[in-house]
């Protein structure tokens, strides 16, 4: 039996006490609801350390991680639970009250974009009727009609029945049909259903299994099995808009991209591909073309780096390198194509966060190098600068608070660390 991630259930805080007080309770009473699932929890995490121990797959500090994970990387806290004292001014700084973050609040009417527009004349007056006050003046409409919002619900998938009549002929016995109205099509899963389970399967990362539970609580039977058919039979018809994606994709200024393990039932491997390559990855790439974003994902026996280089071959040759976002891994890195790689403070930063406790004053060296160069960042965020003004402002400020780092990490290495 496949053990489940504990990291894709909630997670439930239960000592080793109440566990003991379960299993007496288990003795004399069915268990209740929460002690059920209690119980669940700590044996579905018991299976899943089991298993990774057994695979050789983490190390202590990892299981230490997951099983203890921190609250918060910020770094005010970081150095708190590490005993580490820090200027009163920076914390006192970091705890000034912010403005509420933008997207909290009632939405505008404008922001229900997908709603049906439903012009609604006044009952009884008309451009250039004389106003009903007795004024003497006439009515003209305004540039802003006013607006009601109402939201009904209905299920993602919804089925039409139409009952043709038939008439049989009671003397030769011949039956007749009616036709079909053209709003019925020759389709019974017609484009829009198909659109919605790839954005509910894809689009959202609902479940086969649960987009089925869904509609048949709506009395539309879907099975899972159904809608990968459907799924698999519409998805070349769609290979030239894929391709177009990765024609635009290829142009863009930045790119992000990182590679995750992946389970498949059956796979055809790329023949260009070494047979001693077991491993199964899927590749996020996800590029920044001026304001759009296209995410692509490739899902197979390449490494992420090997995916973003077939991508850039369609890359025009009067582009300059672009620039790639990942971290250090080596794998995420193109060999054959140029790119301007940018490896991910963030990842070597969490390295300090978790050896603060054994290496405190070098740790917190960092973090606050890092919190300042974040600031800064936080500045041309908020001040809305180009990418032009992000570059100039972060030479300007952020370049000698890095080149500060870098000369202490080279100090460091040659004293032996």
């Amino acid at each position: 039996m496949k053990i489940p991630d504990p990291k894709s259930v909630p997670r439930i805080d239960v000592s080793c006490e109440e566990l003991e007080a379960l299993l007496e309770q288990a003795k004399q009473e069915p268990l209740r609801e929460e002690g059920y699932h209690q119980l669940k929890a700590a044996i579905r995490t018991l299976g899943y350390v089991t298993e990774l121990l057994e695979k050789k797959e983490a190390t202590l500090a990892s299981l230490r991680e997951l099983l203890c994970p921190a609250s918060t990387e910020k770094t005010d806290r970081v150095l708190k639970q590490a005993g580490v004292e820090t200027g009163g001014g920076q914390e006192t700084a970091s705890k000034k009250p912010r403005r509420a973050a933008p997207g909290h609040g009632r939405n505008a009417a404008a922001a229900y974009r997908g709603a049906e527009k439903i012009p609604v004349p006044h009952a009884s007056l008309k451009p250039g009727d004389v106003c009903p006050h007795g004024c003497g003046g006439k009515v003209y409409p305004q540039r802003e009609p006013g607006v009601l919002v109402r939201i009904k619900g209905q299920p993602p998938l919804a089925a039409a029945v139409y009952e043709l009549e038939k008439l049989r002929c009671n003397l030769c016995g011949d039956v007749y049909t009616a036709a079909a109205p053209p709003e019925a099509g020759d389709k019974k899963y017609d484009e829009t259903a198909v659109s919605m389970m790839a954005v509910l399967r894809y689009g959202t990362g609902v479940p086969w299994n649960r987009t089925e539970g869904l509609e048949a609580h709506f009395g539309i039977p879907l099975p899972a099995a159904t809608q990968c058919e459907i799924l698999a039979a519409h998805a070349v018809p769609l290979q030239p808009a894929l391709g177009e994606l990765k024609r635009q994709a290829a142009q863009s200024e930045v790119v992000h991209n990182d590679d995750t393990s992946m389970r498949v039932l059956s796979l055809e491997r790329d023949t260009d591909i070494s047979p001693e390559r077991t491993g199964v990855f899927t590749s996020g790439l996800v590029w920044i073309l001026q304001k759009l974003r296209i995410a692509l994902y490739f899902t197979g026996c390449k490494h992420a780096g090997e995916n973003l280089a077939e991508v850039l071959k369609l890359r025009s040759p009067e582009l300059p390198p672009i620039i790639q976002m990942c971290d250090a891994l080596s794998r995420n890195v193109p060999k054959i194509v140029e790119t301007l790689v940018a490896n991910c403070n963030a990842h070597g930063r969490r390295n300090f966060v978790k050896v603060i406790a054994n290496f405190p004053e070098p740790c917190q060296f960092v973090l606050e190098t890092f919190r300042e160069i974040y600031r800064y960042d936080a500045v041309t965020r908020k001040q809305g600068m180009s990418a032009e003004q992000r570059l100039a402002f972060h030479r300007e400020h952020s370049k000698p608070v890095m080149d500060q780092l870098h000369a202490w990490l080279d100090a460091q290495f040659d004293e032996g660390w």
